[in-house]
This record gives structure tokens, sequence and C-alpha cells, in this order.
């Protein structure tokens, strides 16, 4: 194991002995959007950035494994999605909206995951709960694919159970945001997303 790999390693299992749920309010008329657009740390702070979200919660979804552990998904035999629930005001922010942070925030056109992060597990995908929002991920999709004249490899699914992960992903940009800031960094993340969106 490399001196980079041993330090993440270390950094990784300090953080995961601590932390608790960051709790937050949310709104009376709270609906739900699920995405999964590689490492959920990534998401979940894209979306609690954005005006409306009360909260993501990263978990797992997509996959037939009865509440699968992070050990489980990564080993890419569970058909699960790492993927985020987002809780939002739909006075505030529109599905439509949130399908737009979606897109600024995943790689369209990488079918075996997301930067870094390879494997079943990191792919992009998009999970509506209603045939309207179907209706709007497809419309998307195919934006996406006029604007950049090329095919999308991110799928439009059927909305499925969702298992929360484990308390120590929860927040993680948050409650460990020197690991994670360096291991967004080291995936080129920001770099990539940059490459295709133009600055953020």
């Amino acid at each position: 194991m490399t001196r980079l790999f041993s330090l993440i390693a270390l950094l990784f299992l300090a953080a995961c002995a601590a932390p608790q749920p960051i709790e937050r309010p949310q709104p009376a008329n709270a609906a739900t959007a699920v995405f999964a657009a590689g490492c959920f740390w990534c998401v979940e702070e894209a979306f609690e950035k954005t005006p409306g979200v009360a909260m993501a919660i990263s978990g797992y979804t997509g996959g037939t494994t009865i509440s699968p552990t992070y050990q489980q998904v990564t080993a890419d035999n569970t058909g699960h999605y790492e993927a985020v629930k987002v809780i939002y005001d739909p006075a505030v922010v529109t599905y439509a909206q949130l399908l737009d942070v979606f897109w600024k925030n995943v790689d369209p056109f990488d079918p075996i995951g997301q930067f870094c992060d390879k494997g079943t597990s990191y792919r992009g995908a998009i999970f509506p709960a209603t045939p309207e929002e179907a209706a709007a991920a497809e419309a998307s999709k195919q934006a996406v694919a006029r604007r950049f004249s090329r095919a999308v490899a991110v799928e439009v699914l059927p909305t499925a159970t969702f298992y929360d992960a484990e308390t120590y992903h929860q927040d993680y940009y948050l409650k460990n945001s020197q690991t994670y800031n360096f291991y967004k960094w080291r995936c080129g993340r920001a770099q990539r997303l940059e490459e295709i969106w133009g600055p953020a």
C-alpha cells in the first residue's frame, strides 16, 4: 500500500470512530428525490448546498440485497448504486432544478463509474418516483445528449427501496472535511466536471 493510501486509510478509520448525524429541520411539505452520481459523499455536498434542499441522505438503492452494507455494495455483487435521497421543499426548488444540479455533478458519459471510482455501485442513475418525474428525467437526459451530440450513459430507472448508508457516511464532507477534500481532489471530480460543464 502506498503512503498516500495508507494516509487515507488511517484518516478514514479515525473518522469512523466518531460522528453522529447532523440534525436538520424538514419542511412541512417535504418531497424526496433519489439520484446516483458516484461517491455519495460528493453528491450529498452538491445537493445540500442547493437552496430549498433540507438534507441529502447517503444510501444504497436499485439492487437486490436487503439492508446492504457499504462493504457488500462496493464489492459489486448487490446491484445497488451509491445514491442520495434528497429531501427538499418543492415550494423553493423544483424537481427540474434538482435534475439540473444532478447533471452538473455527474460525468454523463462514463458507463463504468464516476471519476476515480469505478464499478457498478458508482454508476450514474436517476430514480424518479412518479410518471411525471420519469418524463422530466428522460427529457433532461435527451437534452444532455443533444447538447454534446453523444450518447449518455446515465440511466433513468424505476424507484426502488432506499437503504440509508451507515452513520459514518452521513454528512461526511462536513464532519471529516480534511479527508473529504483530499479524496475529492485526488479523485479529479471537480476537474472533470469543469472539463465537461465549464467553471461552476
